[in-house]
């Protein structure tokens, strides 16, 4: 594979925002079908400040294999409303108070406002699934929520206090967690794409590992604050402490990611998907 230099996050930022631009204005069309709902104005809070990540990874994982004839925009609006469902979900269960540097959703509009909000997501979504051809677009948003869901209960299952888990526990309850809607997210771009079963692999390997990769650096950032998966992590005796050894290993599953991209084809957006790896452990938030 071509060796591509890595740039700053503020100049990967900055080369990309075309399509992040892109993203928030199919965001902001979308949510303008429910503006007669009493839903309008919390989800257009609830979407405010994302760095688009999700979605970012669907566009570029479509250009990567570039043969599709279906619109990406309304699927990387799901994903993007997924993760959104999911981190509304998030705050109220480990009982954040802000999010984005705000109020979190429930703070400001309450619990039960706050839950029903999240099912009106979850309508949205299927209504976007709903126009594409292909039904594997469906299939992978719901794979994605069950496993987002199966991963958020077997953490709060966890009691520091009186469980260790595991390196490979760990990885596998994020990987449900947080990377399962990174790797739909690509698979589904990939697929949308036109992509032949190899890149669709590819693709959707990709993403898993840049999940895990992202989700290891926010705990590596995060670390002190009140998290109980990393509270109850033990691992290698090796190091000499939890935050070196989250260090090495986001950087081992962004090196994964970029691995997996050999397969295909040169183009521009495979090297944005390259250097999204090495912004995913070297963001500063």
């Amino acid at each position: 594979m071509k060796k591509y230099e890595s740039n700053s996050v503020f100049e990967l930022m900055e080369k990309i925002k075309g399509y992040t631009d892109k993203i928030e204005d199919a965001l902001k069309k979308e949510l303008a079908h429910y503006s007669w709902s009493c839903f309008y104005d919390p989800m257009c809070y609830a979407i405010e400040g994302g760095k688009r990540v999700r979605p970012l990874i669907l566009t570029l994982s479509v250009e990567s294999v570039g043969n599709g004839r279906e619109d990406p925009a309304s699927a990387a609006v799901a994903v993007e409303l997924l993760h959104t469902e999911s981190i509304i979900h998030d705050d109220i269960i480990d009982q954040d108070i802000s999010r984005r540097e705000r109020m979190a959703f429930h703070v400001k509009y309450g619990y039960s406002a706050s839950v029903l909000s999240a099912d009106f997501v979850f309508g949205m979504i299927l209504d976007i699934a709903s126009r594409y051809s292909n039904p594997a677009v469906a299939r992978e948003l719901s794979s994605a929520a069950l496993r987002m869901c199966e991963g958020e209960f077997r953490e709060l299952k966890i009691d520091p206090g009186n469980y260790r888990i595991g390196w490979e526990e760990y990885v596998s309850i994020l990987s449900q967690k947080t990377a399962s809607l990174f790797q739909t997210s690509a698979k589904i771009g990939a697929i949308i794409g036109g992509g032949d079963g190899a890149q669709v692999n590819a693709l959707s390997n990709y993403g898993l590992h840049l999940g895990i990769a992202y989700q290891i650096q926010d705990d590596f950032l995060d670390w002190g604050d009140d998290g109980k998966i990393t509270k109850a992590l033990e691992i290698n005796r090796a190091y000499r402490d939890v935050p070196t050894y989250l260090k090495k290993m986001s950087r081992l599953y962004a090196d994964k990611a970029k691995k997996d991209l050999n397969l295909l084809p040169e183009s521009p957006a495979k090297r944005y998907l390259f250097e999204l790896a090495d912004f995913t452990v070297s963001r500063p938030i």
